[in-house]
């Protein structure tokens, strides 16, 4: 894949970056060097390789839920700069 002036252009205004040209000398280069990688990747004699869906034979190793002690109503309002009864008061952020 040849990488061009134009390339770099696009791919700087799709993530909606501004280069400069050193910049954009640089990020040629670097673009090229993974593109290489991934093209020596793609060289690679994979027949008869089983791919690879999870790094141990183990499935779904999840622990059980335990239920922990936790602060009461009372001391999460404590420091509440503004509270109503058991609630939050927080500034309004939406207007009708």
């Amino acid at each position: 894949m040849k990488i061009t002036d134009e390339l770099i252009d696009e791919l700087a205004q799709l993530a909606r970056l501004e280069l400069a040209s050193e910049e954009k000398e640089g990020l040629k280069a670097d673009l090229g060097r993974m593109i290489n990688f991934v093209e020596k990747l793609n060289e690679v004699n994979t027949d008869g390789v089983e791919p690879l869906l999870h790094i141990s034979p183990r499935m779904n190793v999840l622990r059980e839920d335990e239920v922990l002690g936790s602060i009461s109503q009372e001391e999460a309002l404590r420091n509440a700069p503004a509270k109503n009864e058991a609630f939050f008061l927080v500034p309004k952020v939406i207007k009708k």
